[in-house]
């Protein structure tokens, strides 16, 4: 028992040792660029110049000014002011936001805009760039980690204004390969974060890393700041777990609107089979209608040509049987019949064919 209690006493004071906070949490973030030099080596990368051509840096406010009560509120991780006027509003992001692109777009803007005051000249405004370093993954389509974006003359693809550019750094696109101590990779796998000993290889060469490494080791070992640093760290671990789960919630939806439009899709099929049976059906019973009324009418021209023909033969039978009388008068009257032999044949009384003689 004691033992198994030295061991994880040995295990806690060689975590304790080994601990590092992870540059990419925002509050870290922000704490190591409150060192100028950080600042001045990063934004140099970020613009392509010298530390030397960046000079001193100030830290502005991070509210931008709102100009009515209806204006969306616009809250910068740090806001830097160059020597030369320009602005950079660099901003970390840890946990997956939906419209990041409009999202910086409008940080961008509102900082472009708040510059002038009312009355002063557009010729005041100074260049303003928005850089998100994320730690997720935004531009799914490709691998690029580090990109640039500003405004082009479509016509003639030349640039319209160097006065607004977005910067946007992708930390989990990072390569592998990449081991320079020099340039905005370099800087990319130091906020990307690790062990102790990788981060200390990393910034090894580069000055302004070398000494963002010495304040992120005086920082892990400050008690005050290392519970804002876990009290930071919990919040967007908890955030990060309430997103994934409205995503999974919201897969799980998506699949069960998929099986109904799928059932809906089979419904449809069936019912497109049904009716087009009920058409066939419509069809055939219109086809046994005509049949019938045909028919109909066949049997009515029979029974019209059955009464012409009983009638037919009723006029031959009362035609032949007054044949047959006229014939039976006239061999009377010729003397080849007597009087009784022609009333029997004729079928009538005696007296009866004589009043028919008169």
């Amino acid at each position: 028992m004691e033992r198994n209690k030295m061991a994880n006493r040995t295990t806690a004071v060689i975590s304790e040792e080994e601990f590092i906070m992870k540059p990419y949490i925002d509050w870290c973030f922000k704490e190591l660029m409150r060192n100028p030099n950080t600042r001045r080596g990063f934004i140099a990368e970020l613009l392509e110049l010298s530390p030397e051509q960046i000079g001193n840096t100030i830290i502005l406010e991070n509210e931008l000014p709102k100009r009515s009560e209806e204006e969306k509120k616009g809250v910068l991780d740090v806001h830097v002011l160059l020597e030369n006027g320009t602005q950079l509003d660099i901003e970390m992001q840890v946990v997956y936001m939906e419209y990041w692109d409009d999202r910086s777009l409008f940080y961008l803007c509102k900082m472009f805009s708040s510059q002038l005051c009312k009355g002063e000249e557009y010729d005041r405004l100074q260049k303003c760039v928005h850089v998100s370093v994320l730690n997720f993954t935004y531009y799914k389509k490709d691998d690029i980690c580090y990109r640039k974006a500003q405004v082009y003359d479509k016509a003639t693809g030349e640039l319209y204004s160097d006065k607004l550019e977005l910067q946007i750094l992708e930390l989990p696109k990072i390569p592998e390969e990449y081991h320079h101590p020099d340039g905005i990779i370099a800087w990319m796998k130091f906020f990307r974060g690790g062990k102790k000993e990788d981060l200390k290889e990393m910034a090894k060469g580069n000055t302004y890393l070398e000494e963002a490494y010495e304040d992120l080791m005086e920082m892990s070992q400050n008690e005050e700041k290392r519970r804002a640093y876990e009290a930071r760290e919990r919040a967007l671990r908890d955030q990060l777990s309430l997103q994934r789960q409205a995503e999974r919630a919201f897969q799980r939806m998506t699949n069960a609107q998929e099986k109904l439009e799928e059932i809906q899709g089979k419904l449809d099929e069936t019912q497109g089979k049904l009716d087009e049976t009920q058409g066939k059906l419509d069809e055939t019973q219109g086809k046994l209608d005509v049949a019938q009324d045909n028919l109909t009418d066949m049997q009515e021209r029979f029974s019209e040509s059955q009464k012409q023909l009983e009638k037919a033969r009723a006029e031959k039978d009362a035609a032949h049987d007054q044949g047959r009388k006229d014939a039976v008068i006239e061999l009377y009257q010729k003397g080849f019949l007597n009087l009784e032999q022609a009333a029997s044949e004729y079928g009538i009384s005696i007296e009866d064919f004589r009043k028919l003689l008169v």
